[in-house]
């Protein structure tokens, strides 16, 4: 592993997560690193054109990270494909609205639209949130089982609702996989409830996750059941217009020989 590029990657990632301009003496001791180490490295990321110096002294991220981005945004078709559905759920259900990927253990929220109410959940295009806290994630996590590999058999706890344990965890994406949906409970942050679908790409990966979130006084249990099937409904729609066929493609994965009946939870997503 180079030690020093990782270094580097790891300045320019506390660059684009500050809200200003770092200093020197300020990111070395963030990184626990020496401050001509971080120099050196600025110097570095200032020559490639990934940050720039300030007159007082300080660092920061040019556009150049919001190009890559950018690039890497338009060959994920899903984001485009998915947004007049996001506000057709939006409109139908008045709450915030995210388009979320898994990536090892977190989920990122690629797009999202936000409640009109001026009480709402609030996040971020980007962010990240722990999987297993949040519905999207456990959604995500249902149909991408190898990534509980990234968590720990005891798992943090956020908050008085959140699943302790990779067993119950795994007890819990079961109940996802039968019901064709996953809730949180105010897992990840108090008072923060939601509900999401899978949605799955025209080869039939699960890629993506489709939810709402919203105040638990709006999404109660009763909110959250009768949003349940709309969630769904989306996240099919989603599936289909992407390419997603599950008639087709269990007749090209199914064997030649006598067809017994689909195993238990061959079609949970549309439980």
């Amino acid at each position: 592993m180079d030690s020093t590029l990782i270094k580097g990657l790891t300045v320019l990632e506390h660059l684009a997560g500050s809200e200003a301009p770092r200093g020197v003496s300020d990111l070395a001791r963030s990184l626990d690193l020496t401050k001509s180490n971080v120099h050196r490295t600025l110097q570095t990321l200032v020559a490639a054109g990934y940050a720039r110096a300030t007159p007082a002294g300080t660092y920061e991220c040019t556009l150049k990270l919001f190009e890559l981005a950018s690039s890497v945004l338009a060959r994920i078709d899903v984001r485009q494909v998915a947004e007049p559905f996001m506000r057709a759920l939006a409109e139908r259900t008045q709450e915030t609205i995210h388009l979320s990927l898994l990536d090892k253990a977190d989920v990122i929220y690629l797009h999202k639209i936000e409640s009109p109410h001026p009480v709402r959940a609030y996040s971020s295009i980007g962010g990240r949130a722990p999987a297993y806290c949040v519905a999207s994630g456990k959604a995500l996590l249902a149909y991408q089982e190898e990534a509980l590999a990234h968590l720990p058999e005891v798992l943090q706890v956020h908050t008085s609702r959140t699943i302790p344990s990779l067993d119950l965890l795994r007890r819990e994406l079961e109940q996802v996989r039968i019901q064709g949906f996953a809730i949180n409970r105010g897992e990840w942050r108090e008072g923060v409830c939601g509900l999401a679908a899978i949605v799955h790409d025209a080869m039939g990966r699960p890629g993506a996750a489709i939810g709402i979130s919203g105040p638990a006084d709006r999404l109660n249990p009763a909110a959250l059941r009768r949003y349940s099937d709309v969630v769904v409904d989306v996240a099919r729609s989603l599936s289909r217009t992407l390419g997603y066929n599950p008639i087709t493609l269990s007749s090209h994965h199914a064997p030649r020989a006598a067809q017994g009946p689909a195993p238990s939870g061959a079609t949970a997503e549309f439980a």
